[in-house]
């Protein structure tokens, strides 16, 4: 179970790192969720996982695809999908452009981590654009190089 978030804090509920390695993120945006009840709740105990999770546009509206939200395990309902897909809340104008950009070929609109903010349900959102391999092999390099350096500098310190 996660740790409360402070007064009027962020309680980071999950994140998707995997959508770093695979895209790089151009730009970000926080959406609001439309949830039920016990979907918040299960969120509240950080039962979320965001790994399959894609954004995509129905009839002028965002909505993201592939979440999973285990059901909660103290409720009545019967019958809960916990991979059904689930509305965002942005703005008309917000809306329009995040479409155009992602009917541009190569891009992606992807959940970056969800939140609570304020008590609400949060998520940020990144478009972002496919990673050759070639590109995954150039961050691993750069990473490699840093430690390195890291290494180095620490090694000195202690003569």
């Amino acid at each position: 179970m996660a740790k409360p978030a402070p007064e009027g804090g962020i309680k980071i509920v999950c994140t998707n790192k995997k959508v770093w390695r695979d895209y790089s993120i151009e730009d970000t945006w926080e959406a609001g969720l439309v949830l039920w009840g016990n979907e918040v709740k299960s969120l509240r105990d950080s039962k979320a996982n965001l790994t399959d999770a894609y954004v995509e546009f129905r009839e002028g509206e965002a909505w993201v695809t592939g979440l999973h939200i285990s059901p909660y395990s103290h409720t009545r309902m019967e019958y809960q999908d916990p991979d059904r897909a689930r509305k965002l809340l942005l703005k008309g104008e917000e809306i329009r452009k995040l479409a155009i950009k992602v009917n541009e070929r190569g891009y992606a609109l992807l959940p970056l981590k969800i939140y609570f903010k304020r008590g609400k349900a949060k998520m940020e959102i990144g478009l972002g654009k496919g990673k050759k391999l070639y590109d995954k092999r150039e961050d691993i390099k750069k990473k490699d190089a840093e430690r390195e350096m890291d290494r180095e500098t620490r090694g000195r310190g202690r003569d």
